[in-house]
């Protein structure tokens, strides 16, 4: 075997090996504490949402009037450990069926409008031109009004409802993921492997959706994360106005909105779907952090190293350092 060869086989050995030392993205969520405590509570809340109604039947609706405005205590089992409401009911229960029916409300809005606005804005942002300058003045246009004050006018004049606040949430929230997915085509479209791919006839939307889209998901992904905390918390702001989810349902800003007159004498009942609100968006809001460096090629290293090592600025690759 000659010895060029014998090099040759070193370096196939050693790309596999490589590949392997690279730490994968769990690992690196496990190493930031603050990451992995929000997508440990993210992932309860959702496994609550999804499968929690299983479980608990018709207690969320169940009333007993001589359980009123108990205390949390152990005695009175599972359902009786965060307390009951004014008329008896589980206050278990209630916040786990009124965690299904905000994500329910704020998962499709988020969704929808992502997928709308982020289409819209990178076929604007690549062609530009006209249709840039048509979509951007669509976007001022719908960003002039307070989403809040539109979603109160348009829910006052048609009737309160889970579909109705998912297509006004989903329809005020475009603009943000349009302006952002134009801003990254517009910067993207000069770059030079997107002039290959158009020098050698691919067509435009197939540009867009392999070359253009990657690039930009991670971004799209992390304003997603941040816009799910704002619905989520004007779906609770418009229920607590009363013209968001209505009884029998219930949400978590519903609770709220029933349990203020008690926060006297029963705290618990206003208090904990506040905190649920709190915890579910200060988790996803840290997450989000830790994914927009986590999936950026230039900043991802970063993650890989000890938590006392880490750069407050990461100036070198550490490879570089010497």
């Amino acid at each position: 075997m000659t010895q060029a060869e014998t090099d040759g086989a070193g370096d196939t050995d050693e790309t596999p090996s490589a590949r392997d030392h690279r730490p994968s993205r769990w690992r690196m969520l496990g190493r930031d504490r603050a990451a992995a405590a929000g997508a440990v509570v993210l992932t309860l809340v959702a496994l609550v949402a999804l499968f929690g109604r299983l479980f608990i039947g018709d207690r969320a609706q169940r009333q007993d009037l001589d359980a009123s405005l108990r205390p949390p205590s152990l005695s009175d089992g599972v359902y009786g450990l965060l307390g009951t409401d004014v008329l008896g009911r589980s206050m278990v229960a209630r916040l786990i069926e009124a965690a299904a029916t905000t994500l329910s409300v704020a998962v499709p809005a988020v969704l929808c409008s992502l997928a709308i606005g982020s289409a819209l804005g990178l076929w604007a942002g690549y062609h530009g031109g006209r249709r840039e300058s048509v979509a951007m003045r669509v976007a001022d246009v719908i960003l002039s009004f307070p989403s809040l004050l539109i979603a109160v006018v348009v829910l006052y004049v048609f009737s309160p409802s889970a579909l109705n606040l998912v297509l006004i949430l989903a329809v005020t929230r475009i603009p943000v993921y349009l302006r952002t997915a134009r801003a990254e085509a517009a910067e993207l479209r000069s770059r030079l492997f997107v002039d290959a791919a158009r020098t050698f006839g691919t067509p435009s939307h197939l540009i867009i959706y392999r070359h253009v889209l990657p690039i930009a998901l991670p971004t799209l992904l992390t304003v997603a994360t941040l816009d799910f905390c704002f619905v989520m918390l004007t779906e609770s702001s418009l229920s607590f106005l009363g013209i968001g989810i209505q009884p029998p349902d219930v949400s978590w800003g519903l609770m709220v909105a029933q349990g203020r007159q008690y926060l006297q004498t029963a705290w618990w009942i206003t208090v904990l779907p506040g905190l649920a609100i709190v915890l579910t968006t200060v988790s996803a809001t840290v997450l989000a952090a830790w994914a927009r460096i986590a999936t950026d090629p230039a900043q991802r290293w970063r993650l890989t190293l000890p938590r006392k090592r880490r750069p407050v600025q990461a100036p070198v690759p550490p490879e570089m350092i010497p």
